[in-house]
């Protein structure tokens, strides 16, 4: 298959973000910082409800390039957290091919991801760099 710059990955839709989530995902991860568990812990630090854990988002964003291209060929993989993604949003993860170039003979590609709530607003972003 050949990989062009420009060359969309096939989307990932995720179903919008449940307590029930956040909670299996905290007892996964370790990460369960009540925050992302807790209405009054979150509400104490501001927000009005729990929010995703930020590794969550990036756990999609990995899924969508590992749905693209064996997770052996990932290289390199880096996000920034933009946003909160809060109960009821449903993420989109998308990527994009912004170069391919050649490392050690194995031919790669740049990749920008980017995982965004119903209203497109970018709650993660980053880049990945995969073995094709």
């Amino acid at each position: 298959m050949m990989v062009q710059v420009g060359d969309e990955l096939p989307p990932l839709q995720l179903p919008p973000i449940s307590r029930t989530v956040l909670a299996l995902f905290a007892g996964a991860s370790g990460d369960h910082n009540p925050i992302h568990l807790d209405v009054d812990a979150a509400r104490g630090s501001g927000v009005p409800d729990v929010f995703a854990q930020g590794m969550l988002g990036m756990a999609w964003v990995g899924r969508l390039l590992t749905q693209w291209r064996p997770q052996a060929g990932l290289r390199h993989f880096g996000v920034r957290f933009q946003g909160l993604m809060h109960v009821g949003d449903a993420i989109r993860c998308t990527g994009r091919v912004l170069e391919t170039f050649s490392d050690e003979g194995v031919l790669c590609a740049r990749i920008e991801v980017l995982g965004s709530d119903q209203a497109g607003t970018p709650k993660i972003a980053g880049e990945a760099v995969v073995a094709l």
